[in-house]
């Protein structure tokens, strides 16, 4: 199983998980699809875009369950970005844990 992971605050995917589908954050809306990171862009992608945030979510996806929405794109210098141009169903969802800060103010991420 490949796994994609979704950075989310709290109260979004809570709403997400009462709704029963994730629509995205409103950067996923403006732009189209949802956002993902691989386990190796997934720090970056909190530091750049998330820093400083506390009450976030890691959730993790199963690539396998979403079918040909999910597109590989490239972003940072070129790098492959998952994005979901559909929205999440909570079946794809294999995990949801706390992302908290470290005393440094960085995230501090389970293993990926």
């Amino acid at each position: 199983m490949a796994t994609i992971y979704k950075i989310c605050p709290a109260p979004l995917w809570r709403a997400a998980e009462q709704a029963g589908v994730f629509t995205g954050a409103p950067v996923d809306i403006a732009d189209g699809y949802i956002h993902f990171s691989t386990a190796a862009q997934a720090a970056e992608t909190a530091a750049k875009h998330f820093a400083g945030q506390s009450d976030l979510l890691l959730v993790s996806v199963d690539t396998a369950k979403l079918g040909d929405k999910l597109k590989w794109e490239p972003s940072r210098g070129g790098a492959l970005f998952p994005h979901l141009y559909a929205p999440l169903t909570l079946a794809a969802v294999t995990k949801v844990e706390p992302l908290p800060l470290g005393p440094d103010g960085r995230h501090v991420f389970p293993p990926l």
